[in-house]
């Protein structure tokens, strides 16, 4: 991308990146299940996609600076410049993935052997514990209304991030027209992190704090694997109420809050999002499905701009697609209320095999 000589060309490379992207990211969901027993696994994806906020929050300054400072660096412009700092570490780190990261616990020789015995053991136990509630084979995986329905969960999530790269421009214009200033491209890099930030932090708590609720006995409605939906949905509930909020401020700073708690509230579904798949899926089947999920989820990302965009033609005002959004995140919030009572139902009553 560092040396596109047109347009055309940036659009097809950005399109191959996000073939490759699409692969990635369900191969690393799959991933963590190898290796994290499900008490642990909202917290290990949290970590895992804690990068989402933080890359928003450092990248937008980084990569504004690099833009501001670089131009001319090696004889490119400043945009050239990014693409290029940027891509090499992603290039590096793919190098020594190859040899860093090992496929089992098993192959593991960086832990003991009882460690690995235990793992192994805890892991093949879950995984039989799933067989046993029901078995899905791969054709299941990708037809089931179940995975449909998460996946328009997911769409209903990722939806919600979108919504606040629309939004943010908004804010930083509003906060410059207060103060009558103009911000440079670092300072609106850095306006744009706080949302990220923050985010950052509530993801971890969050899924930290839904992983110990799985793991209580209690019959409260957040403990047990069973309340793992509400941990979801109550954080999209949250993000897709700021929504209209922030839009009927009038105080920057009340629209930043309120922007903020959207974050916050849409980060932090993420990693209790994924686990869900994991409660019933296993092997080839829990690859296709968690696949599938994010295939069809990630679609918001097609849709939302068009949708947002259409809107703000037709009524002059960026207001009535981002209800859309807000709508949307809450319905799918719905949803994942439903699917999880359903599967709880389904488990009792599917027979082995």
């Amino acid at each position: 991308m560092a040396f596109v000589p047109n347009a055309t060309t940036l659009i097809v490379l950005r399109f191959l990146l996000g073939v490759a992207e699409a692969g990635f990211f369900p191969g690393i969901i799959l991933y963590l299940t190898f290796w994290f027993p499900a008490e642990y696994r909202a917290r290990a994806v949290g970590w895992f996609m804690v990068a989402v906020p933080i890359s928003t929050a450092v990248g937008s300054t980084v990569s504004a600076l690099i833009i501001s400072a670089g131009d001319g660096l090696f004889g490119l412009s400043g945009w050239r410049v990014m693409f290029l700092l940027e891509g090499i570490p992603a290039i590096l780190l793919g190098v020594v993935t190859l040899f860093a990261l090992t496929d089992r616990p098993e192959q593991a020789r960086w832990l003991a052997e009882d460690e690995r015995t235990w793992l192994r053991r805890r892991l093949d136990a879950e995984a039989a514990a799933v067989q046993a509630a029901g078995h899905w084979p791969l054709r299941r995986a990708l037809t089931a209304p179940r995975i449909l329905a998460l996946a328009f969960v997911y769409f209903g999530v990722t939806y919600g991030l979108y919504a606040l790269g629309f939004f943010l421009p908004t804010i930083v214009a509003g906060l410059e027209q207060q103060f009558g200033t103009e911000l440079g491209i670092v300072g609106k890099g850095l306006v744009t992190s706080v949302p990220f930030a923050v985010a950052a932090i509530g993801m971890v708590l969050w899924s930290r704090s839904a992983d110990r609720a799985a793991s209580r006995t209690d019959d409260g409605f957040l403990a047990g694997e069973s309340g793992r939906r509400w941990w979801l949905a109550l954080p999209m509930i949250l993000g897709g109420i700021a929504i209209p909020i922030a839009l009927y401020q009038s105080n920057p700073f009340w629209t930043m809050a309120a922007v903020t708690v959207c974050a916050v509230g849409t980060c932090a579904a993420l990693p209790t999002f994924w686990p869900l798949p994991s409660q019933f899926l296993t092997g080839a089947a829990a690859a296709g499905g968690i696949a599938l999920i994010n295939s069809l989820g990630n679609v918001s990302g097609f849709v939302a701009p068009y949708v947002t965009g259409g809107l703000a033609d037709l009524t002059g005002s960026q207001r009535a697609g981002l209800w859309v959004v807000g709508a949307v995140t809450v319905l799918a919030a719905v949803l994942a209320l439903l699917v999880g009572r359903a599967h709880d139902r389904s488990t009792a009553r599917e027979p082995a095999g």
